[in-house]
């Protein structure tokens, strides 16, 4: 399947891009949001992350075509402040997330992230870590079951489904588990529109690979990397992720004064949100690219 990259010219246009200024895409995937800003950098610099090697192959072929100041961190992005450090760099000028499975990693059917297809239990994000699916349904207790259902897949049904997968166990495969699923469904929500495994495989994908603390810990780091009037751009897919990147922006972008208490001098804030509701696709983007339903996209600028 062909890669749409989601809010593609938004996104680079948000970034506000400077010909000699540092970027960092944390998201690299497919290249799309790293082509286009490494085609505006002259005397700049790009610095994408993966964790990937499929992903980072395919996008070095294509990264290689526009210019040689770039460099791949073949690492996840809660490290993006050490990893950074190695290579001297303490200020950057633009940073990007696209959150989300990647689409080669979706794919991809036996890396385990699809309910539409057979493979083994994995959704690992970084192929060299033990932790995967498989341990999750095959080890965690019905109480670690039922709150990351709940927690990350917002599953109505979480409790229902926890029980029938311990029931059921062992089950091995992403097929497996989606038939498990179902059983534990009544007819009425089986018929509605939407996959019945939709929101445990989300789940399941969000505790294997942490995906909530290492974007709350990555955000709360490029803050203080980002130089002045540089901007961070966060395109996100589900609600957990927007309110993750929203509270964040909001405590960063407010001074609270204790009532009473006169305004001596007018203090800034560290950031200053560019956008006060989130930027979604255009109708052309959502009718030409169905992963474009459900992003937003949130941006703020280092004031001070």
């Amino acid at each position: 399947m062909e890669h749409i990259t989601v809010l593609l010219e938004k996104a680079i246009e948000q970034l506000n891009i400077k010909e000699d200024g540092i970027y960092v895409d944390c998201t690299l995937g497919g290249a799309g949001h790293s082509s286009l800003i490494l085609s505006k950098l002259k005397s700049g610099h790009l610095y994408s992350f993966d964790q990937d090697d499929f992903a980072i192959n395919i996008a070095k072929e294509r990264l290689d075509k526009i210019g040689k100041n770039y460099t791949i961190i073949r690492s996840n992005f809660v490290n993006i402040k050490s990893e950074l450090e190695k290579l001297g760099v303490t200020k950057v000028d633009g940073i990007l997330y696209d959150l989300g499975v990647s689409s080669f990693q979706f794919d991809d059917a036996k890396r385990g992230f699809s309910y539409n297809s057979d493979a083994k239990l994995d959704m690992r994000m970084d192929s060299s870590k033990d932790f995967s699916a498989h341990d999750i349904v095959n080890k965690y207790s019905y109480d670690e079951l039922v709150r990351i259902f709940y927690m990350y897949g917002e599953e109505p049904f979480s409790k229902q489904i926890a029980r029938k997968i311990i029931e059921n166990r062992p089950i091995n495969t992403t097929l497996e588990l989606v038939d498990v699923i179902k059983k534990a469904l009544p007819q009425k929500v089986l018929n509605s529109k939407g996959h019945p495994a939709k929101r445990i495989f989300q789940a399941l994908r969000i505790e294997v690979n942490d995906e909530l603390k290492v974007f709350e810990k990555s955000l709360n780091d490029v803050i203080n990397l980002l130089n002045i009037d540089g901007r961070v751009v966060v395109i996100s897919f589900h609600s957990l992720e927007d309110r993750v990147c929203k509270t964040i922006f909001k405590d960063n972008s407010t001074i609270n004064i204790p009532k009473g208490l006169p305004i001596i001098n007018k203090e800034l804030p560290k950031l200053e949100l560019i956008t006060k509701h989130p930027i979604t696709p255009s109708i052309d983007e959502l009718e030409n690219n169905n992963r474009a339903h459900s992003a937003k996209m949130r941006v703020a600028r280092r004031q001070i």
